[in-house]
């Protein structure tokens, strides 16, 4: 009896232990953590005095959303998933040890210090909330919070450490209710006290707060895949590229774009394929969109004005037509003029034309001229402003004719394919205003011609008065309306010797006109042949403006004869030029009674003023009042 009574009485003792320490359990997870700095003793229930250390099979609890631990006898194994509930373990201090197989310890010390070596992962699934509202629980124990080891999820790095009071940091750090939210999230865990490696392939995290303004920042996003959500493949293969970009940023730069990704057919696919645009190209579009940058050169300036066109970007266009402006010459004027036509930009075609008008003959000997299609060619042939002989310009023509019968795969090129392909352009070659010789040498003989036409040519140039013809006889140019001539002196006298050097007088003009040659006196000894230099030379940078080394013949009266310039040459207003002329034989008529300022007017051309000076240095004799180069021959 005695036997059976110890027994019941102890089995009733170790049962109310029992009890005791799985209310000092639920305790430890449920009161607020104001624990003693000493060690807890459970005196009375066959307990030592010491801290309790638990065993190895002990090691792993798991905490529920309820609040209670559940003690498992064997390790939990680590989950494939790594979303998986955090486990607890309340120590003998007071103090509380969260383990996770998957995330980083984080320990709690009876100083109420949280150490943190990796964040968490947490979701907002049903079962996860479940973790993320005990984890709540857990730090909402902690008024006093320090922080330290790396980033905590979207919300920036925690670097060193970070206290809050009442369970949130202090400067945008960590707290309670943002952790219990479920919308932080953590990376897996590398060893205590250690941070873990940074993915290169991951975008640079929190780099917005190194970007002061909203260009800095969507700089920042330019041809990266941070954020992106729209992806092209440009150009054509194998040379195409992938080129990520955002559809916002897109849209509100180009109408295009917006109707691609917004408007009622909106696409619906991740990527785009542009194969008629050059990725070069594409790429100073974005940039420009993102940054408001221009970043083109000569090799993608037509590509580039091409694309900006093409998603109707008009700031883009004008830029690309800006560049172009400051780069026009005569080598690529022709091929810019095709471009700006085929782009429908009348402002640079204009220029292209104005250019080529100034520097027809360089213009000409460039390797784009002969690329140009038909149309071009007709427009530039229709002007009356080409400063060209017919002659040169009909040669240049040829050579044009010859690369497209070479395009269009007549081979060989002859007369016959050349007169084919240029069609209408050929009846745009002014013939007339050839000389005799110029034709019978060159275009007579080309075999481009009919021999109807060059018969009907010869009788123009012999006869009077003169038969219709069905070329144009409309001077060009410089040639534009009817030729007009300056006389510089009042007087005629004679005699005036040439001993080699040359006449030169010094003139400017108030507009913009082209002088195509001189009117020079001839012998006192009746009719005579001289051989003659003519040049115009430009003051400041001594340049030769026009040459020539032509003869006339001359009949012994006091008329001046005409010495015509190869090209017109330009004359540019209030900029000072030398007429030059130096000539070979007899003693001829001068001029004297000369006057320095000339106004010449025209009821087509209106007024033109002439104000002539000295030429230092050797200059034959020639002066404002006396000498030679009476006449200067020009068009407006």
């Amino acid at each position: 009896m005695d036997g059976d009574k110890s027994r019941k009485e102890a089995h009733a003792k170790n049962k109310q232990c029992s009890n005791q320490k799985s209310s000092a359990s639920q305790a430890t997870n449920h009161q607020p953590t104001n624990h003693p700095s000493s060690p807890q003793s459970h005196s009375g229930c066959g307990e030592s005095s010491q801290p309790v250390v638990p065993s190895p099979e002990f090691s792993q609890r798991a905490v529920l959303a309820s609040g209670e631990v559940l003690t498992s006898p064997q390790p939990l194994p680590t989950p494939r998933d790594h979303r998986h509930s955090l486990s607890g373990i309340g120590t003998a201090n007071g103090a509380i040890s969260v383990n996770s197989p998957v995330n980083a310890v984080v320990k709690a010390s009876s100083t109420g210090t949280l150490y943190a070596s990796s964040p968490f992962h947490v979701h907002n699934s049903k079962r996860e909330s479940m973790v993320s509202s005990a984890a709540g629980d857990f730090l909402s124990n902690f008024p006093s919070l320090s922080c330290s080891g790396p980033s905590l999820g979207n919300f920036g790095p925690l670097n060193g450490s970070c206290s809050a009071n009442s369970g949130k940091t202090a400067n945008g750090g960590f707290d309670a209710d943002l952790f219990a939210s479920g919308h932080v999230f953590f990376p897996p865990s590398s060893p205590l006290g250690s941070s873990p490696p940074q993915n290169q392939s991951q975008a640079n995290y929190n780099w917005q707060a190194t970007k002061t303004s909203v260009k800095e920042r969507l700089a920042y996003l330019y041809n990266t895949d941070t954020m992106a959500d729209i992806q092209f493949k440009v150009g054509k293969p194998p040379a195409h590229q992938i080129i990520s970009a955002h559809k916002f940023i897109l849209s509100i730069g180009s109408a295009v774009f917006d109707a691609l990704f917004n408007g009622r057919l909106a696409t619906s696919d991740s990527i785009i394929e542009i194969p008629d645009v050059e990725p070069a190209a594409f790429s100073a579009l974005l940039r420009f969109l993102y940054t408001d940058e221009v970043q083109i050169g000569p090799e993608t300036v037509m590509t580039t004005l091409y694309t900006a066109k093409k998603y109707a970007v008009p700031a883009l266009e004008r830029a690309c037509v800006e560049f172009l402006k400051r780069n026009l010459s005569p080598d690529n004027a022709f091929m810019l003029l095709t471009q700006a036509r085929l782009f429908d930009e009348p402002q640079l075609a204009a220029l292209c034309l104005e250019t080529i008008d100034k520097n027809t003959t360089e213009a000409l000997g460039a390797d784009g001229f002969t690329d140009i299609d038909l149309d071009t060619l007709c427009v530039v042939l229709e002007r009356d402003t080409l400063g060209i002989r017919e002659c040169k310009l009909f040669s240049a023509v040829c050579r044009w004719a010859e690369a497209e019968c070479i395009r269009q795969n007549l081979i060989p090129p002859s007369s016959e394919h050349q007169r084919h392909v240029l069609s209408r352009a050929l009846r745009l070659i002014r013939f007339p205003l050839m000389t005799v010789e110029e034709f019978a040498m060159g275009s007579a003989q080309s075999g481009i011609l009919e021999d109807r036409e060059v018969v009907e040519l010869f009788l123009y140039f012999t006869v009077n008065p003169k038969p219709s013809i069905s070329f144009l006889d409309v001077p060009r140019c410089c040639l534009t309306g009817k030729e007009q001539v300056v006389s510089r002196f009042c007087q005629i006298e004679s005699r005036w010797g040439y001993s080699g050097t040359s006449d030169r007088i010094r003139f400017m003009v108030n507009r913009r006109i082209f002088v195509v040659g001189f009117g020079l006196y001839g012998s006192i000894h009746g009719p005579t042949e001289y051989a003659v230099n003519i040049q115009i030379i430009h003051m400041d940078s001594t340049k030769v403006m026009g040459s020539n080394d032509p003869t006339f013949q001359c009949d012994g009266t006091t008329s001046t004869f005409r010495v015509m310039f190869k090209e017109p040459v330009e004359i540019l207003p209030n900029t000072s030029y030398i007429a030059c002329a130096t000539l070979k034989g007899p003693d001829s008529y001068y001029g004297s009674k000369g006057l320095r300022k000339v106004t010449h007017e025209s009821v087509s051309s209106g007024k033109v003023t002439f104000q002539f000076t000295y030429a230092a240095g050797n200059n034959n004799g020639t002066s404002v009042e006396d000498g030679q180069i009476p006449e200067i021959i020009f068009y407006t």
